[in-house]
């Protein structure tokens, strides 16, 4: 196993865990995440940080995917922790593999900035979604600021393979919208604490249009 296949298989999944687990940004899952409701899927599940914030008394089934072997592990513990069935499998946002509208809520947290094709993603997530389903997403991405979207896209090159593929520069809400969704409660802010090249923030839950 090259370097590079080290990196991405043991120290990218705890970079990542780490870094998804500032109290800033699960303060901003708690936000968002407990509107989950019916049956859930959550897309890059793996290392099980969202599952504390789902009210069991509002979800009546789990379901999720991540293409990481060990962020997998962390998630099924925290199902496990949990106490309840989840159905967690390996797995590409871009193949999802459950049928046409299966779930009414799809949650998406810091995911679409490392998948291969976000527009085939967020058209996999409409399309297990039931009619009238909900997304709910929360993701990093594109600074509105010019200056701030001139560094990120500089830093990119270099940031990139080092968190397993993650973009700094892509669009987030726009998107979304693009994929056949309606905006509702939408969010934005630069994250405290954060160089702003990786602060940019948007959220909200995203409804599929019939």
């Amino acid at each position: 196993m090259g370097l590079k296949a080290v990196w991405d298989a043991h120290v990218v999944p705890r970079m990542i865990k780490c870094a998804c687990a500032s109290p800033n940004i699960m303060e901003l899952r708690a936000g968002v995440v407990p509107r989950a409701q019916g049956r859930v899927f959550e897309i890059g599940c793996g290392g099980g940080l969202n599952q504390q914030f789902y009210d069991p008394a509002r979800v009546t089934g789990f379901a999720g995917i991540d293409p990481s072997g060990k962020l997998l592990d962390y998630a099924r513990e925290a199902a496990a922790r949990k106490g309840w069935q989840a159905d967690i499998r390996e797995g590409v946002g871009e193949d999802i593999p459950f049928g046409d509208e299966t779930f009414d809520t799809a949650v998406c947290t810091y995911t679409l900035c490392s998948v291969d094709d976000p527009a085939k993603v967020l058209s996999e997530l409409r399309r297990i979604l039931k009619p009238g389903g909900t997304l709910l997403f929360l993701e990093h991405g594109l600074s509105p600021d010019a200056a701030v979207a001139t560094w990120q896209r500089r830093i990119e090159p270099v940031w990139k393979p080092l968190m397993g593929g993650c973009h700094l520069s892509r669009a987030v809400t726009a998107p979304v919208l693009a994929a056949g969704f309606q905006l509702e409660h939408p969010g934005h802010q630069y994250m405290p604490g954060m160089p702003k090249w990786a602060a940019w923030m948007e959220w909200g839950a995203a409804v599929k249009l019939r």
